[in-house]
């Protein structure tokens, strides 16, 4: 963990980033009684605003749809039900959308909403055109503001908390650096609140915060996030070359600007391509694979292809093409690839050399070039 002092390289890197996206809370734009906090997003619009008049594109991953339908809907607080967040959602989302428009035009800036699924990033197909679709709505000059949809999300298919889903856009719009607005003003070592709990400035690689105990959600009820998921972000962003920065939202024209404040995370791995960085992070597999030591030593560390012979066990039910698990003797997920096989005829053939099975079935189980290892 390194202290507070001279600009670090990540810093530098966050303030020089072309593209960034910036993800802001529910409860740094709501209130604790529900609905909008009008200056707070005013004062969010305001930095957002300055880092695009600097030259900058910015895409805004945005919560507080649920939270800012809550006050119309004579709902005190956030529901625990599916289908009365659904309702407020509805009702919020376009109260949010409608405050966004109006705070960017004072600065005569275009507002694009984008609602996302899971299923949007899942496939493989809708994940390229999410890739279009920001492509173009930045090239027209517009701020995308991206939430999840959570009118249709299914508490089987949804991201969980926009912190995620705002790691996984980073890396969909090809974003030069991530920043994480939230009500905290940084990571601690503990619990903020308590006497003792130490700032952490940089973060540059995992043994730096090892031992760091993140909370879940905060006391305002209204958002789904805490500083565990943020963190989860900030490394899952890191270790796809992508520097984060993490700052209160009352931060945020310095988040934007210099970025001298907050915590900063260095990247842990290279930028990978969008089609690996699917594969390994966003895609749902449909099932696993479990392997022998000889295979998780070919596959991770000589990056070769998975063959039958190393397979010792097959669980899920999918179909060639689909997204699986590697797994290790103890269990751990090692790789993630596109199966060549469904899971119907792949126990057939597990444990089996080449030479062993019939000419028509003498392929790899995943091929390198379909197979992510994972750290």
């Amino acid at each position: 963990m390194t202290a507070v002092g001279a600009r670090s390289a990540t810093r530098r890197a966050v303030a020089a980033a072309g593209r960034v996206v910036v993800k802001v809370g529910s409860s740094s734009l709501t209130t604790a009684a529900g609905g909008l906090d009008s200056a707070r997003l005013d004062a969010l619009v305001d930095a957002v605003a300055g880092r695009v008049a600097a030259g900058g594109q910015v895409v805004l991953v945005s919560s507080g749809a649920i939270a800012a339908g809550l006050a119309p809907l004579g709902i005190r607080r956030r529901p625990r039900d599916l289908a009365s967040q659904q309702a407020a959602a509805s009702v919020g989302q376009l109260q949010l959308a409608h405050a966004y428009a109006a705070s960017f035009s004072r600065y005569q800036l275009t507002v694009g909403q984008v609602l996302l699924t899971a299923d949007d990033v899942w496939r493989r197909a809708h994940y390229r055109n999410a890739q279009r679709t920001f492509s173009r709505l930045l090239a027209l000059g517009t701020v995308p503001v991206v939430n999840e949809n959570d009118t249709v999300a299914t508490e089987e298919i949804r991201f969980g908390d926009n912190d995620r889903l705002a790691a996984l856009v980073a890396h969909l719009v090809g974003a030069d650096a991530l920043v994480l607005l939230s009500d905290v003003d940084a990571l601690y070592d503990g619990d903020p609140r308590r006497a003792g709990a130490k700032r952490i400035a940089e973060v540059n690689g995992p043994s730096d915060v090892d031992g760091v105990r993140a909370g879940a959600a905060g006391a305002s009820g209204v958002g789904t996030g805490g500083m565990a998921s943020k963190l989860a972000a900030a490394r899952l962003a890191a270790s796809a070359g992508i520097p984060v920065l993490l700052a209160s939202a009352g931060q945020a024209v310095q988040a934007l600007g210099p970025a001298e404040v907050g915590t900063a995370f260095a990247v842990t791995g290279p930028r990978l391509s969008a089609r690996r960085f699917w594969l390994g992070h966003a895609a749902d597999a449909s099932g696993r694979l479990y392997l022998d030591d000889g295979a998780v030593a070919a596959v991770v560390g000589r990056r070769r292809s998975l063959l039958a012979a190393g397979i010792t066990g097959v669980e899920g039910d999918f179909d060639a093409g689909d997204v699986v698990e590697l797994l290790d003797p103890a269990g751990r997920v090692v790789a993630r690839g596109v199966v060549a096989f469904d899971s119907a005829e792949l126990p057939m053939l597990i444990g089996l050399s080449s030479h062993q099975l019939p000419a028509e079935q003498r392929r790899e189980v995943v091929h390198a070039d379909d197979l992510v290892p994972l750290r």
